[in-house]
This record gives structure tokens, sequence and C-alpha cells, in this order.
């Protein structure tokens, strides 16, 4: 995430819709600010594209559907508007409104960290992420430079349950969507070693 623009005064979220909307670059919307998001390196994009096609296949033949980085997600009290690096939903596909292209009810959310966002993704977005969006099931975080995931988990009661997944042969189990994701496969292609 970049600095906001500068000096804007603060912006509703319909405001940042509209503009967001008009607009060809992305921003994220936090506590009336826009941010300019920032480009992807290689290795982030090749992450992203490994774990689409490692969720697709499993989740072909039931009722969960992927969203690409373009689907924006809204955190209950419409303070955070985000662009998550992949969003899994199982069931019916609840929208902001008409235009379709804000997801209020995602079950999976993964982000890829990188370093100008990572301190964000891990926690403002995470808690809000985690505390706001009442059908979320499972928040992951993904290095970028090791076979490293953070998995973030709601338990039946509520309860968010934190678990690290290490090394290339590892997996990472998703109960909420039944899905095994290799760490080998995730880092496929990529600088990643071990």
């Amino acid at each position: 995430m970049a600095l906001p623009q500068q000096y804007l005064p603060l912006l509703s979220a319909e405001q940042y819709l509209d503009l967001e909307r008009l607009s060809e670059m992305r921003h994220e919307y936090l506590d009336g600010l826009m941010y300019a998001m920032a480009g992807e390196s290689p290795d982030h994009s090749t992450i992203c594209f490994n774990l689409t096609g490692v969720t697709h296949g499993q989740l072909r033949d039931r009722n969960c559907r992927g969203f690409s980085p373009n689907m924006k997600v809204r955190t209950g009290v419409a303070d955070l508007y985000a662009y998550p690096d992949l969003m899994i939903l199982c069931g019916e596909p609840r929208f902001h409104d008409e235009h379709g292209d804000v997801l209020l009810n995602p079950t999976v959310i993964f982000e890829v960290l990188s370093p100008s966002a990572e301190k964000y993704d891990r926690g403002e977005k995470s808690i809000r992420y985690r505390t706001q969006i009442e059908g979320l099931q499972d928040y992951v975080l993904v290095s970028q430079d090791k076979a490293r995931i953070e998995h973030y988990h709601r338990d039946a009661d509520g309860t968010w349950i934190e678990k690290e997944v290490n090394g290339l042969e590892r997996e990472l189990m998703l109960v909420s969507i039944e899905c095994q994701i290799p760490l080998a496969e995730i880092y496929r292609n990529t600088k990643v070693t071990a």
C-alpha cells in the first residue's frame, strides 16, 4: 500500500467507489483515504497465479468459485475496501450494490505478502477482515520470499486459530473449502527454494 493521495479530504465510501470505478489505477480505501496499489514483483504474480491454479482444480465440481485480484471486498462497516490477491466463495455471492464489483461474503481470502504491504496485511487489514466479514472462514498470508504460510481459521465457536506451515514439502489444508494446497505448487517457478 502506498501513501495516501496527497492532502485529499476524507472521502465517503460512496465517493471512493465513484472515483475507483472511473480510475485506470486500483486503489484501496481505509477510513476515508484512498491508497494507490503498488505494482507486484514477478514472484508475487506467479504465486497468485499458482494459488488460483491449485484451488481451481479442486473446486471445479463444487458450489465454490474464485475471484481475481480485480474484485474488491468490503468489511462490514464499509471502512475498508480492498483488493485481495485471491478470494474464494462457497455459496451465493452477495455484492455491495448492482455494480457487482464489491464482494461481501468471501469464504477464504489469500494475501501474498510484499515488503510494502506486509505490516498492513498482517495488522489492520487482518483485524478488519476477521472481525467484520461475517462468513469469512480462512485468512491466508503467503510469504513471497520463503516457503511460509500463516493461516487464520475461524473455529466453530467463532474463535480464530492461527498456525504456520513452513517448507516446500508441506501442504495447507483448508477444511472450509476442502482444498489441499501443497507449498511446492504455490512456489513453483519462483525464487523460493526452501
